[in-house]
């Protein structure tokens, strides 16, 4: 059993970060709900506990509490933001309202040797996101860390225990990484986390659970389906069937691209194409959440039709991430649900397929090693994420033939300039949306009243946090021309300069 960095969810939006960054110095980290049991945290072999932050205030009237006995377990513990907070108040402490809410960039001044932040990060740059703050230290803390006057930073070296008030797991805090990498040493940590034991694991744990069954995988084409085919296919082989749906949401010319990509890798697939019946089911619906939950309908429908025609099936395969879960359920503590992802939030209540996801627990770049421990192509790994629900959820408004054509026709542009600019290298994802506006133009002599493309394009590292990107004028300016030019309906191009948080990377 692996040793764990256990974190306790408070509700923080950066929580799922501090398990990515654990995970990425090698540690199992793993993210269980505030109200977790002591022994029910046993069970997983912590050697450091991680106390996240989290929307409340500790005055809040049922605000989220500490484990009963968390703090008297002779394992490091590291409260961050709200989980500072929590720790001053359980020794005694003071906690007060800031007279100014403190959200962005800061600056750190040392005012004592600490074990977590180096003398050398003295005046860096740090991520703050608080209404509360602790004001006074409990007996037996010091203080090594200000931010003006702001307690940045407590420890108690006796007791392993350590508050820091900033957000040490995002990119904007400056030496986050190291101090997160100092914990962690503290803990004593073998860091015996990595690709090569995730695969080992997820086959032995699939070949127990399908015995003597037989599998469906819901494969899309991208990059978490396509590993977690290959992982299943490396389980049980031929009992694995692959289906493959054409939804008719798909980008232009994608289903001929995918199946070629998949030729020689061994995988049994039954190609679907089933676009006029998806269309027929999203006639006239709009609201984004009841799209994603009509194309999970749809999807499982198709999949239990095509599982009927197999002997012995009783399981379903699919590429989810824990990224997916965190946005579609509240499964961890009181994080808010974003949005539902179509083969999480959106499945059906009632399933005759019992799930195999062996995924579930990673995230993007994890999932990216293993597919190339795996054996399978940089075209396939490295393919940029696009939602299992297709452009269904880039065009904000009804789904219907003739808005997914204008998508597809412009989505290709703004892929194939991209590329040609060798721009794609650093971004996450680059695609476009089509707006439910129309706007007033001048397209040869004539007046034009016609749709909006919006270009998305972001920066990021595992999808939970995402920076837009700048892209060059230039490529800009020609993605639009040739946009406006080579797509009817359409006469206007805008740039989407919003960053994850606030905004999502998918605009539904």
């Amino acid at each position: 059993m692996h040793e764990a960095l256990v974190i306790l969810d408070y509700g923080s939006q950066y929580t799922q970060l501090i398990a990515r960054r654990g995970r990425e110095l090698g540690v199992y980290s793993i993210i269980l709900p505030f109200s977790a049991s002591l022994d029910d945290i046993k069970k997983y072999n912590p050697k450091g506990i991680v106390l996240s932050g989290g929307p409340n205030s500790v005055f809040d009237k049922g605000a989220p509490a500490l484990t009963e006995g968390i703090l008297e377990q002779d394992i490091p513990v590291l409260g961050v933001c709200y989980g500072m907070q929590l720790i001053a108040q359980k020794f005694g402490g003071e906690v007060e309202e800031s007279k100014t809410r403190e959200y962005g960039k800061a600056t750190i001044t040392l005012k004592s040797n600490s074990e977590l932040i180096d003398k050398t990060f003295d005046k860096s740059t740090v991520w703050m996101s608080h209404g509360t703050h602790v004001s006074k230290p409990p007996k037996g803390f010091s203080v090594t860390a200000t931010s003006g006057d702001t307690i940045a930073e407590i420890e108690n070296s006796e007791k392993k225990i350590y508050g820091l008030q900033f957000h040490p797991e995002v990119a904007h805090s400056e030496h986050g990484r190291e101090i997160l990498e100092a914990f962690v040493s503290i803990c004593d940590f073998s860091k015996d986390w990595s690709a090569s034991s995730i695969i080992d694991e997820q086959v032995q744990k699939i070949k127990e659970a399908v015995g003597d069954t037989n599998v469906i995988c819901a494969l899309s084409g991208g990059v978490d389906s396509s590993v977690a085919a290959t992982l299943v296919n490396k389980a049980v082989g031929d009992k694995q069937t692959c289906i493959f749906v054409d939804t008719g949401l798909l980008r232009k010319d994608e289903y001929e691209e995918v199946l070629d990509i998949y030729k020689g890798q061994g995988l049994n697939i039954v190609p679907i194409q089933a676009g006029e019946r998806f269309f027929s089911k999203l006639k006239d619906i709009s609201d984004p959440e009841e799209k994603r939950k009509i194309i999970g309908n749809e999807f499982i429908a198709i999949f239990e039709e095509e599982a009927s025609k197999i002997a012995n099936v009783e399981y379903l395969v699919q590429g989810t991430l824990y990224p997916d879960v965190i946005e579609s359920v509240s499964v961890n503590g009181p994080s808010v649900t974003i949005k539902s992802h179509h083969n999480v939030g959106g499945l059906p209540e009632k399933m005759n397929l019992k799930l195999i996801e062996p995924l579930r627990e990673l995230f993007k770049d994890e999932v990216r090693e293993i597919g190339a421990k795996l054996g399978l192509p940089d075209k396939v790994t490295q393919r940029q994420p696009f939602p299992g629900p297709g452009l269904a959820v880039r065009i904000i408004d009804k789904i219907t033939p003739e808005a997914i054509g204008v998508l597809q026709e412009a989505d290709a542009i703004v892929r194939e300039e991209v590329i040609n600019a060798k721009a794609n290298n650093p971004l996450w994802q680059y695609f476009a949306v089509l707006l439910p506006v129309k706007t007033v133009g001048v397209m040869g002599d004539g007046r034009t009243h016609e749709q909006v493309i919006a270009i998305r394009a972001v920066e990021s590292t595992d999808g939970m946090t995402a920076d837009w990107a700048k892209l060059p004028y230039e490529l800009l300016d020609k993605i639009s021309s040739r946009i406006v030019s080579e797509v009817r309906g359409v006469n206007r191009v805008v740039y989407d300069i919003t960053s994850k948080p606030p905004g999502t990377i998918e605009w539904e």
